[in-house]
């Protein structure tokens, strides 16, 4: 059976902090979760496309949007499942065993935790974490897991540069609902 999950990465010169997440990736790899990575390049100027390359990922360029980023990016994906992460997001120790267990049970996102310290990144991840536990509407800084029907039932990924993942769990909701 293959690996069901690919992971599509929006970038604009993310080199500082790409190489983290690709390497908070690798428990899933360990665990056959992930069939590919796929980053989605907005125009970077760094060293991006060569961090990209060294990891084995594939490689797409275009206009920077990320929500345009996202919808080449799922586009060229080949998982039954996507996996959307932030360049700058990693993944805390377990998420494997997380994401493994919750194949059957729909979208799926993380709680949302920020390095920096201080009161605003925690006002930040306590608001982030209640709108997506009470509303269902995750940032995509908590990466977001979907099955591919969902996200094509949804439309998916609107060409627009910010709130893209709100759109998309907005349009998947309006979805489930009117199936039901």
């Amino acid at each position: 059976m293959r690996a069901p999950i690919s992971i599509v990465i929006p970038t604009l010169n993310s080199a500082r902090d790409l190489p983290v997440t690709l390497l908070s990736l690798m428990e899933g790899l360990d665990a056959n979760l992930i069939y590919e990575v796929v980053i989605s390049d907005g125009g970077s100027t760094d060293e991006t496309k060569e961090i990209a390359s060294e990891w084995g990922a594939a490689w797409l360029e275009g206009p920077s949007s990320r929500g345009g980023q996202l919808k080449r990016g799922v586009a060229h994906a080949r998982g039954s499942w996507i996996f959307v992460l932030h360049a700058d997001t990693f993944l805390q120790e377990g998420w494997s065993e997380d994401v493994a267990s919750y194949f059957h049970k729909g979208p799926l996102c993380f709680s949302l935790a920020f390095r920096a310290h201080g009161l605003a990144p925690r006002l930040v991840e306590c608001w982030a974490n209640l709108r997506s536990s009470v509303l269902g509407l995750p940032f995509g800084d908590q990466g977001l897991i979907l099955s591919r029907n969902d996200y094509d039932r949804a439309g998916g990924y609107p060409d627009q540069p910010l709130m893209e993942d709100v759109a998309l769990v907005l349009a998947l909701t309006a979805k489930i609902r009117k199936a039901e």
